[in-house]
């Protein structure tokens, strides 16, 4: 689907890897860009697991702390779609990459910068990671709290992958369809916690509106109902119900013996009762037993998995969720396969490349440089 666009990413982790991965997984050229190794480089290495271990993604390394290393990015700049980067605000323009450079060279770069917090407002130069966005827009007060009455440690990097990563690729792809139509690049401020605003933007509305507060057990989506919560089984493992609308809620009632209840959905008085009720119903199968009786007949059920779990799951792999990967020191496993909406999953294993490998001969000859040059470049420590 963007066959033919070329991403540069200067970031190693976080938001703008998330980003340039689905963007990669949607056909695009993602090219990394590292700091040279020479130069005692803070960039986080990931290990070769994470971010679908670098698939479909060319890599060179490049000294952007010396003059002939930023001319090398300006040269690939040229030939780019996109430039993703996640320094601290203000860091890419001090190297001489920011915007205000590299749109001179490409005025139809689309231009992303990530980060934690924005590049302008009071918190813009905190350092952060997933839990801190999360934390900041509200995410973790709304969350049912842990034994001592802390906000709990999520399991997954929802700031990083949706707040910051999607955000970052929803906006690139609506900055590329107005450059089809205009000619003009852009320029994009995404913050990963202005993204997580988004996700939290039901509870942030309702409270703005009402004053309401969606906290732990205090609106429907946060527990308040029995109809949305998590009952135990008899083999220790859990079922999630969440029926909502009234006639999901009257299946599940009918099926499981409730009927009586099916009338009290909203009543808050009546809640404790229902949901002893149903814990005591869903107490007396087990998980899977469940499953078989309720998942298919209109009662919004599911069973909570654990990560194996997940992985052996028939759906998923009816699927294709996961797909093969081979590293050269690893060995063969598995890794989770592209999220592509009417798009393509390719099934080969996908090769996994060591760290050290890089692209920089090939991509520096396709921005118009000699083999002599690249090899003063390289020689001058500027490539690697």
């Amino acid at each position: 689907m963007l066959d033919g666009v070329t991403v540069l990413d200067l970031a190693s982790v976080g938001p703008a890897a998330r980003a340039s991965r689905m963007l990669a997984d949607f056909g695009a050229r993602v090219v990394k860009i590292a700091p040279t190794s020479r130069k005692g480089a803070k960039q986080i290495q990931p290990v070769y697991h994470t971010y679908g271990a670098g698939r479909g993604w060319a890599r060179m390394r490049i000294d952007l702390k010396s003059e002939a290393g930023v001319e090398v990015l300006l040269r690939l700049v040229e030939q780019a779609d996109v430039l993703i980067e996640s320094y601290r605000p203000g860091v890419a323009a001090r190297l001489g990459v920011g915007y205000d450079s590299v749109s001179k060279r490409n005025p139809g770069l689309v231009y992303c910068s990530t980060s934690g917090y924005g590049q302008d407002g009071p918190a813009a130069q905190w350092a952060g990671h997933d839990i801190n966005y999360l934390a900041m827009a509200g995410f973790l007060a709304c969350s049912e709290p842990r034994a001592d009455g802390g906000p709990p440690i999520p399991g997954a990097t929802v700031a990083d992958s949706a707040g910051g990563g999607m955000h970052a690729v929803i906006s690139i792809l609506a900055a590329l369809v107005r450059r089809s139509a205009t000619g003009e690049g852009a320029y994009l401020d995404v913050s990963a916690a202005e993204g997580v605003l988004s996700l939290m933007s039901l509870s942030l509305d309702q409270y703005l509106a009402t004053g309401e507060v969606a906290g732990p057990r205090q609106a429907l989506l946060t527990g308040r109902y029995a109809c949305y919560d998590v009952y135990a089984c008899s083999d220790g493992k859990w079922i999630s119900v969440g029926a909502i609308e009234p006639h999901f809620f009257a299946n599940l009632c009918r099926l499981l013996g409730l009927e009586d209840y099916a009338s009290k959905q909203h009543d808050d008085a009546a809640q404790d009762e229902i949901r002893k009720a149903f814990a005591e119903c869903f107490a007396k199968k087990t998980q899977q037993e469940w499953v078989d009786a309720l998942a298919a007949e209109d009662t919004c059920v599911a069973p909570v998995r654990s990560l194996p779990e997940v992985t052996r799951d028939p759906h998923f792999r009816a699927r294709g969720a996961f797909v093969d990967a081979e590293h050269p020191d690893e060995g063969r496993f598995e890794q989770t396969a592209a999220v592509l909406a009417g798009g393509r999953r390719d099934t080969p294993p996908h090769r996994v490349r060591p760290a050290d490998e890089t692209d920089t001969d090939e991509l520096l000859q396709g921005a118009g440089l000699a083999p002599a040059e690249i090899e003063k470049l390289r020689a001058t420590g500027c490539v690697e």
